[in-house]
């Protein structure tokens, strides 16, 4: 199993919007997918159509103690997708978790405790570099890290890979950035290019081929509880997340078959 964060500081870059439909795409290869939606706002939970009275288990509940991975996961509309869903009590974890010792791998040995139920988990971050991105972190083999393609993108990303630095120093060595995918993209904008140009100059074949357009049909699923790949599968967008998740299964490690045997 492997578990990828999905992170950024920022808010509104798409982090959400990749892991549903990441999430989507990878299930419909055969792969066993669960998303954590690890956001008090809980839009990662809204848009697989997970309504608020469906919630009584949530990540919450997780990162407290209180219940199993297993017990918190909800199956959604999409075959072989789960999701862990977010509740507002979320929002006030950060404050409790400071009394355990152990804070910072909380949800780690929940997600250790799930490995064999699925083969993808794919953990929602909320805008913040707070304790819950940093159990984020700490749990996931890898790092996804959507970016936004405006002026400003490197400057928040340069603040994001030192605490990934940091990370890797104090509680998880074996963690890597899998990829930065660049969002909301805009062809018919020359600073998107220009950005787009800079990013890769900067981190080279760290950043996907495969750049995720502005598109509508993206923005009005989640109103529907669908991801885009199921509201509109021939859509930009969905198209797009469908190349994207052909990328990370390339970047994926290979199962290790002479463990399995």
């Amino acid at each position: 199993m492997t578990c990828i964060t999905i992170a950024n500081q920022k808010g509104g870059v798409g982090k959400t919007t990749t892991a549903i439909n990441l999430g989507t795409a990878l299930a419909a290869t055969g792969k066993r997918a669960l998303i954590i939606d690890l956001d008090p706002q809980g839009n990662a939970s809204t848009g697989l159509g997970i309504g608020r009275a469906q919630r009584e288990l949530s990540s919450y509940d997780l990162l407290v103690g209180d219940a199993e991975l297993a017990d918190t996961a909800l199956a959604t509309k999409v075959p072989r997708l789960d999701i862990v869903p977010a509740t507002v009590d979320l929002s006030g974890a950060e404050i409790e978790l400071v009394e355990f010792e152990d804070r910072t791998h909380r949800l780690a040995r929940a997600v250790e405790a799930g490995r064999a139920r699925w083969d993808v988990i794919l953990i929602d971050c909320p805008p913040s570099l707070g304790l819950l991105t940093i159990n984020a972190m700490v749990s996931a083999d890898s790092l996804l890290v959507p970016l936004q393609c405006e002026f400003f993108a490197l400057e928040g990303l340069s603040q994001l890979l030192t605490t990934v630095e940091r990370i890797r120093s104090r509680f998880n060595p074996g963690l890597g950035i899998i990829g930065v995918a660049l969002t909301m993209y805009d062809r018919r904008n020359r600073l998107t290019d220009q950005v787009s140009d800079d990013v890769r100059a900067v981190l080279g074949k760290v950043v996907f081929d495969t750049v995720i357009p502005r598109n509508v049909r993206l923005s009005e699923a989640p109103s529907h509880g669908l991801p885009a790949l199921i509201y509109d599968h021939r859509c930009p967008g969905s198209e797009a997340y469908i190349a994207l998740a052909r990328e990370l299964l390339q970047r994926l490690p290979e199962p290790n078959t002479k463990a399995a045997a």
